[in-house]
């Protein structure tokens, strides 16, 4: 069992998930009667998960605890993804059991990324911005210029338009961004960091409101990154994040270029304009 459960949060995220789901590609039969809401039936969803009516309900109101067994189902008759069964668990306060299968190969970025290690940009824990090298500089920011308590990457997402309009699909990178740090929060709901992040943004920016709402996770570990810089034009990079094995709750995050491609070439470029003037940055302690 994990440290800690959050019913409430889970209970809302169970009402979210079922409101997303088409009853007919659930196998569920139709029926004559129109549908007030959209999305499954409390009913519905106890019926495909083999489970009392009344136990579900308070599920999702928050005032039971789920069990590992109940969850499993669940996850099945919610049809829920890798990383959102992983999200659930955490609410839960349950030790996810599941294995799964190793890669069988490995995938070119990680091997990119193993060869140039030294030429790529790193990030730090989570979306907080605590250690930097002089090609992260180089491509989004002088992170030393701000001071230690807003250096997050969601945060210049949201705030900062010159890293918002990096971004050549801004909508999708930052719903991502949102959806992370929404599993992140699973793992640590009591955090009073993460509580301010999210409840300055939920003011500031009806985006952030509605992308919070809707309980999307995602683990961000890599992907695809489309980037429009003001000095090199368009990149395209892979990311891949990297969890500190120490338990920390730290991440490397690394961008690559397919080798002999034009973003290659471009970040080598960037990197070479602006490395003797940007230095290693480390994060100094945060103050309140």
């Amino acid at each position: 069992m994990t440290s800690h459960s959050d019913p409430r949060a889970l209970g809302a995220f169970l009402r979210v998930r079922r409101a997303q789901l088409d009853p007919r590609e659930c196998g569920l039969p139709e029926t004559d009667s129109a549908r007030r809401v959209a999305g499954l039936r409390r009913e519905e969803v106890a019926q495909l998960a083999a489970i009392i009516v009344d136990y579900y309900t308070r599920l999702e109101q928050g005032r039971v605890r789920a069990s590992a067994p109940v969850l499993t189902t669940l996850a099945r008759a919610l049809r829920l993804d890798d990383d959102q069964q992983h999200y659930v668990y955490e609410l839960a306060g349950r030790t996810d059991a599941r294995h799964r299968r190793p890669a069988q190969r490995t995938r070119p970025a990680m091997r990119r990324l193993l060869d140039q290690l030294t030429h790529t940009p790193t990030l730090g824990k989570r979306l907080d911005i605590l250690a930097w090298n002089p090609a992260a500089v180089a491509l989004y920011t002088d992170f030393a210029a701000g001071p230690a308590n807003r250096r997050n990457y969601l945060r210049l997402m949201f705030t900062d338009p010159a890293i918002r309009g990096m971004h050549q699909d801004w909508a999708h990178d930052a719903r991502d961004a949102v959806a992370a740090l929404r599993m992140e929060a699973a793992a640590d709901p009591d955090d009073p960091d993460l509580a301010r992040l999210v409840g300055e943004l939920t003011i500031q920016d009806a985006d952030f409101r509605t992308w919070w709402a809707e309980h999307r996770v995602n683990s961000a570990t890599y992907g695809t990154k489309q980037y429009r810089h003001p000095l090199v034009g368009d990149l395209t990079l892979d990311c891949d994040t990297w969890a500190s094995p120490d338990g920390a709750g730290q991440r490397l995050m690394v961008l690559t270029a397919q080798p002999d491609s034009p973003s290659h070439d471009a970040l080598r470029i960037l990197t070479s304009w602006t490395a003797e003037r940007a230095e290693p940055g480390r994060a100094k302690d945060r103050t309140p």
